[in-house]
């Protein structure tokens, strides 16, 4: 499986017990998402596999998980630090108009006025809205607000996102 087309759901945090339960750390806004899910991938320096899960439970805003095949707390601290990946095609779908940051990566941006801006690069979250990173052979790196008085359209099927630059954003 293409590493590229997997998400990070989750982090192995630590150990829970002595018959190789780990902590996960949440990398989602959907927790729920883990009580029925049978397997995943272990990414990390030394392992990338899948694993199946025997048992999946909510525990201070975090998980438990005994995965098939890990059956000691020795064992299981060796997967410390490790990401609990998925396939892109299996994350929970969002209501139209939100998107996950892996599908805004990668977009071409255009502007109403300007055209082709260039390609939106990274994405910074900050406390009121995430700032999109587009960086511009024309113009250098571009902050754009992810607002919708800038951001006017996304088009997934077409890798394209059209915006309408604010006064001083480039000048």
């Amino acid at each position: 499986m293409n590493y590229d087309e997997m998400v990070a759901i989750g982090k192995i945090v630590g150990t829970f017990g002595f018959k190789g339960t780990v902590k996960i750390a949440l990398l989602t806004d959907f927790p729920e998402r883990f009580k029925g899910l049978k397997k995943v991938r272990l990414y990390g320096e030394r392992i990338n596999r899948d694993f199946e899960i025997e048992e999946a439970k909510a525990y201070n805003n975090m998980y438990l998980i005994k995965f098939k095949g890990i059956e000691s707390k020795e064992e299981a601290i060796r997967y410390k630090n490790v990401l609990l990946m998925i396939h892109e095609s299996e994350v929970y779908p969002l209501p139209e108009g939100y998107y996950y940051h892996f599908q805004l990566k990668g977009l071409k941006v255009y502007d109403e006025e300007r055209g082709f801006l260039g390609e939106l690069t990274e994405i910074l979250e900050t406390g009121a809205n995430d700032v999109y990173i587009v960086n511009s052979e024309e113009y250098g790196e571009i902050l754009l607000p992810a607002i919708k008085s800038v951001i006017k359209e996304i088009k997934l099927e077409e890798n394209i996102m059209k915006v309408k630059l604010l006064p001083g954003i480039i000048d």
